[in-house]
């Protein structure tokens, strides 16, 4: 209770939540003469209808005292659970807690199911039926949203199945991405060449791929690439797997290939993450999605 209000916003919670159980109290003593109950007699309001009076009578005693229990009830829920603003309550209960507890016991509960793959490395893992089938499923659960039902990806997420890969394709490599997650950072670099520059570097870039492009840009293109893209890229353009770079003479894109994409890219970068699995997937569960991911694009070795 020490860490009771910690900000603004927490006293503004806590007044609203306080402030509504004081208004309902409020409310009920002063429509009441006193706690026990009516006034002696009849007290009319002078309202008839077709002979009928109305009278403004109190609820009874056991009405009253029910509805100050609730308040009474309502009180110690605000101050045992996390209600009044930033205040964690007495019992320091909070959904996240709650939500990792289940975790934990569904992670106990599906352990027998991998305890067997767990001494068998990816290279036979992928060969095992049943690990592919377990291994699907947990890509359709977690994975198919950005990659694709396929794991093809779309515009911005990666194929999963051509073998061209940022970060390098191998099994050590899969179970890290999946663990730890990636964050890919391309810098802008607007403010260093003009974007009369950026579209020569993008016609360039366009060339490594054979793709169209304006030939007497080129030669200005690729001198701009290798003052400013080289350190990432590397001077043939392969990318960088430790950085994350992709290849740009494969004619495989991220993204587009168009021109003017590639010049928006250049002048104001791009950024992609790859969300870190490891508060969501059990290591065993982690392996054996590298091993289905892994499969996918080494069809040959997995028929072996």
């Amino acid at each position: 209770m020490s860490d009771f209000f910690n900000s603004g916003w927490g006293y503004w919670i806590s007044i609203i939540a306080l402030g509504g159980v004081a208004f309902c109290l409020w409310l009920l003593f002063t429509q009441r003469s006193w706690l026990g109950g009516a006034p002696k007699g009849e007290e009319s309001t002078g309202h008839v209808w077709d002979g009928i009076g109305e009278l403004n009578t109190p609820v009874p005693r056991w009405w009253t005292i029910m509805y100050i229990g609730l308040c009474v009830a309502a009180l110690a829920v605000m101050f045992l659970y996390p209600a009044l603003g930033t205040n964690p309550g007495l019992v320091g209960y909070t959904a996240a807690k709650q939500v990792e507890q289940e975790r934990e016991e569904y992670m106990q509960m599906i352990a027998p199911v991998y305890e067997k793959f767990s001494a068998m490395p990816i290279d036979e893992l992928v060969k095992n039926a049943e690990a592919h089938t377990i291994g699907e499923r947990l890509f359709l659960n977690n994975c198919a949203q950005c990659h694709g039902s396929d794991a093809r990806g779309s515009t911005n997420y990666p194929n999963l199945t051509d073998n061209d890969w940022l970060y390098g394709g191998e099994p050590e490599v899969l179970v890290q991405t999946i663990t730890e997650g990636r964050h890919g950072i391309m810098a802008p670099l607007g403010a260093a060449i003009s974007p009369a520059k950026a579209n020569e570097t993008a016609h360039y870039v366009r060339s490594l791929s054979g793709l169209s492009h304006d030939a007497t840009l080129v030669p200005a293109g690729e001198a701009t690439f290798k003052q400013f893209c080289v350190a990432c890229h590397g001077v043939d353009a392969k990318g960088n797997k430790a950085l994350g770079a992709p290849n740009l003479t494969d004619n495989i894109w991220l993204g587009s290939s168009s021109r003017d994409v590639i010049v928006n890219t250049i002048l104001n970068g791009r950024e992609g993450i790859m969300p870190a699995q490891k508060n969501l997937l059990s290591a065993d569960q982690i392996r054996m999605l590298a091993a289905y991911v892994w499969s996918l694009s080494n069809k040959e070795a997995v028929a072996q």
